[in-house]
């Protein structure tokens, strides 16, 4: 029993050692920091995200009319004025491009919920690869003021299980 045991803690020591670790000699990518997902504009901060469709959960994108899909992206944004906390109505519009500079189709549509905790935001959808970034450039023109922002942010989408 005992020569059992001591085999055995040699054998798993073993394949310990042959299995490496995070040494000098490893090859560990090194963590990068969270992408921004949001932009001060002046007066405004403008929120923004983009993930595939399918993290949704069914009861939202039922209420929302977003088709559910690992190769569908939406992009959300909201406006929020600083002074007061406050959503705001906006011209929204948004150029996608991948990394090969193919343009993609992303129309942005307004969805307002009303009551004590109002939210205005923009969504919009369009079809994505696995590993493929999109480089979104979004314009944004707060109702009632002169500045037209432009806020740029990446995003790589993962379609494959």
């Amino acid at each position: 029993m005992i020569i059992a045991r001591t085999v055995s803690t040699f054998s798993l020591l073993a394949l310990l050692v042959a299995c490496g670790g995070p040494g000098d000699s490893a090859n560990v990518p090194e963590a990068q920091p969270a992408a921004a997902t949001s932009a001060d504009i002046g007066d405004y901060v403008v929120h923004f995200n983009a993930q595939s469709t399918d993290q949704l959960p069914p009861e939202v994108a039922r209420a929302y009319n977003i088709v559910r899909s690992k190769n569908r992206a939406m992009l959300n944004v909201s406006i929020i004025r600083k002074s007061d906390n406050t959503p705001v109505v906006a011209a929204v519009t948004v150029k996608a491009t991948n990394l090969t500079g193919q343009l993609k189709n992303v129309t942005m549509r307004k969805i307002e919920e009303p009551g004590e905790t109002a939210a205005i935001y923009y969504v919009g959808e369009t079809a994505v690869s696995n590993l493929e970034t999109l480089i979104f450039d979004i314009g944004v023109k707060p109702e009632g003021d002169d500045g037209l922002f432009e806020v740029r942010f990446t995003r790589q989408f993962y379609v494959d299980p």
